[in-house]
């Protein structure tokens, strides 16, 4: 999920997490673009000993978008192996996000073969609500052919986009990636939406 830290979304922290308690999510991954001041926010603002709120950040690399679990502190780096690297000092959660994405105004595909970099990362992301049925089929073909664990995200960046998507497991995200005894779920229904909202407010901001 996305704050107003990214400027192509307009969530607040306050909104981001209210809604994902009264939508009854367990947990929720902020990852705004090169940025971790909003999850640190929402984190603050969490109360609830039942509910989850990861400190992550969604790093645009050279080869492609890289989501990152569990940070301390923000990641420069840009250089895919450079984020990596700086990911694993800290002890993070590596995740190659919706590595096969087709959109008409960007090109978001991952630039290196998954199965390059499959003993570098954690899971891949097979489901994102903003991203074509066939690209997110893509993903978990994939994913099932190089064993590796599965996410889903609803990549919010507005309030209507929020539990779109979800990663199912037991126990630990850590654990369960690692073990990888992940479901995933979720609607594309408001992607396409959601996309031209967010193209259209990094044009106005």
């Amino acid at each position: 999920m996305h704050t107003h830290y990214s400027r192509c979304s307009n969530l607040k922290p306050q909104t981001i997490l209210k809604l994902a308690k009264k939508r009854r999510l367990d947990g929720i991954a902020i990852t705004d673009h090169h940025e971790i001041k909003g999850a640190l926010e929402v984190k603050k603002l969490n109360n609830g000993k039942d509910f989850e709120v990861i400190i992550g950040e969604e790093i645009s690399t050279n080869y492609g978008d890289v989501l990152v679990y569990y940070l301390n502190k923000k990641i420069d780096a840009i250089d895919f192996y450079e984020a990596v690297d700086e990911a694993k000092k800290q002890g993070a959660l590596i995740v190659i996000a919706h590595p096969f994405r087709t959109t008409l105004v960007h090109n978001h595909k991952f630039q290196l073969p998954l199965e390059k970099v499959k003993n570098k990362i954690d899971a891949v992301e097979c489901f994102n609500a903003r991203t074509l049925p066939g690209d997110n089929k893509k993903a978990d073909n994939a994913a099932d052919k190089l064993s590796i664990a599965k996410t889903a995200g609803s990549d919010s960046h507005f309030f209507f986009e929020i539990g779109t998507a979800h990663t199912i497991f037991d126990g630990s995200l850590r654990k369960a990636l690692k073990t990888k005894k992940t479901r995933i779920e979720g609607t594309i229904m408001f992607g396409a939406f959601g996309g031209a909202l967010s193209y259209l407010r990094k044009i106005i901001y």
